[in-house]
């Protein structure tokens, strides 16, 4: 453990990276409206939900993310590159195929899967980056 590095600032830019790739890509501009189509959402559905509890929970969750990612790439060793790969085969690999299974059994369109997907897997490969460049 010796060698293990954690940089408490990439993790906590990780986390904060988890709801601002979330307003750009679930935004009007990629893909909310698609979003909301395919998981029978409305604007109505939003209005009694608290924000602020929401935005506050995923961001304790990022910060796990981020954490347990650091963790994983905490050798001495770890460069940028090694971060993006282990960061996108860890969102691909794991979160996006499980992510996809259970998907599969609620019977979710793929354009659902998709956006979905795609966001878990650029953002490990983003985080990946970030804790592998920021040592």
């Amino acid at each position: 453990m010796e060698n293990l590095v954690i940089n408490h600032w990439a993790v906590l830019s990780s986390a904060f990276l988890n709801l601002a790739l979330g307003a750009l890509w679930y935004s009007p501009a990629l893909f909310y409206n698609t979003w909301k189509t395919e998981n029978g959402l409305t604007d109505e559905k939003f209005k009694n939900v608290n924000m602020g509890k929401m935005y506050t929970v995923s961001f304790l969750l990022a910060l796990v993310i981020s954490y347990n990612m650091a963790f994983f790439l905490g050798d001495i060793q770890t460069n940028w590159s090694w971060g993006l790969t282990a960061g996108f085969l860890t969102g691909f690999g794991f979160s996006a195929m499980v992510f996809t299974v259970i998907a599969l059994f609620e019977l979710k369109s793929l354009k659902y899967i998709l956006i979905n997907g795609g966001y878990i897997v650029v953002y490990f490969s983003l985080i990946g980056f970030i804790i592998g460049i920021w040592r």
